[in-house]
């Protein structure tokens, strides 16, 4: 069989190896493909039977252009970039990669609150150049520092990651509270489940887990942040378009929200007219919350087991 991976450089820059997809066919790697050239893709696919992408996109074109595709794998969990009703329509099995990073981005959503809440950054630099040792007093911080234990973080979207957050909230002496539309007994254990309107009013910090479906989009905007306390935070490293983001950056600029962890925006790469990047207490970071070398090994390993359960005869994790 030939495989084609399309851009592979974001889960294996050079630390994993692609030696499982070697094992199991004459395999091509580019490190990365045009987002807007379908052609590219086409070339570049020629006749493999394996396709792998994560963000190139591989739209109805693609695959009508390409008759020898037989499999499409996404070295993701979402499959947006796929055109699956089109695949389908061929009979190809379009397999993604549905859980890896759990830990990894619970434990990134609680790194972006403890930011906000130190800014152990900053004061690192600030040290280094030179103020702690110039500073009459003993110690300084140029911000309100801010204690986690006994305030309230709500959740939105309460899955696998949403209960990881919820974990590490806990053990931070937090009082935890969740919006699902499917509770369970595990998180249960976790959190009390309240209506959304009683999340947004209650929470001092509330984190975005939930995915990005139509009820869902834009679900921070300025009519759901005038239901919140003032000064509350806010966390996203789920979706940027969850939030409407010119509203949060004028929250953020009124000090009606007293700051932002955001880790995704609604274009990426960042678009340099994004209102988000001049607003007041706003940290940014650049999609990273899966990015940890353990978690994309998990995410190499599934797409190697994908590919390889598709060759027996028997897909996993197909979402057509």
């Amino acid at each position: 069989m030939k495989i084609v991976i399309l851009d592979g450089y974001t889960e294996n820059p050079g630390d994993l190896s692609w030696e499982g997809f070697e094992k199991l066919g004459e395999l091509t790697v580019y490190d990365r493909s045009s987002l807007t050239d379908p052609q590219e893709a086409i070339s570049r696919i020629g006749n493999a039977d394996a396709v792998i992408t994560n963000k190139t996109p591989i739209t109805a074109e693609v695959i009508n252009t390409c008759p020898s595709i037989r499999y499409i794998g996404v070295l993701a969990t979402g499959y947006n970039v796929v055109d699956v009703a089109a695949a389908k329509g061929r009979g190809i099995p379009v397999c993604n990669i549905p859980t890896y990073g759990t830990d990894a981005v619970g434990q990134f959503a609680i790194a972006l609150l403890l930011e906000v809440c130190h800014h152990i950054g900053h004061h690192d630099e600030a040290v280094k150049e030179g103020r702690w040792e110039k500073n009459p007093d003993w110690c300084f911080w140029d911000f309100p520092l801010i204690e986690l234990a006994g305030k309230t973080m709500g959740i939105i979207g309460f899955g696998r990651i949403g209960q990881s957050t919820g974990k590490i909230a806990k053990a931070l002496n937090m009082k935890v509270i969740a919006n699902d539309g499917y509770p369970n007994e595990v998180g249960k254990s976790i959190a009390d489940y309240v209506s959304l309107d009683d999340l947004f009013a209650r929470s001092h910090v509330i984190a975005l887990h939930c995915p990005l479906f139509a009820e869902t989009q834009g679900i921070i905007n300025k009519t759901n942040i005038a239901k919140m306390r003032d000064g509350v935070i806010i966390l996203n490293n789920s979706r940027g378009p969850l939030v409407v983001e010119q509203d949060l950056a004028d929250a953020l600029n009124s000090g009606k929200v007293d700051a932002a962890g955001l880790d995704v925006v609604s274009t990426e790469p960042i678009q340099g007219d994004n209102p988000l990047l001049r607003a007041k207490n706003c940290i940014i970071t650049p999609h990273i919350s899966w990015a940890p070398k353990e978690s994309r090994q998990r995410l190499m390993d599934i797409a190697v087991e994908n590919f390889a359960a598709f060759i027996r005869g028997v897909p996993v994790n197909a979402v057509n």
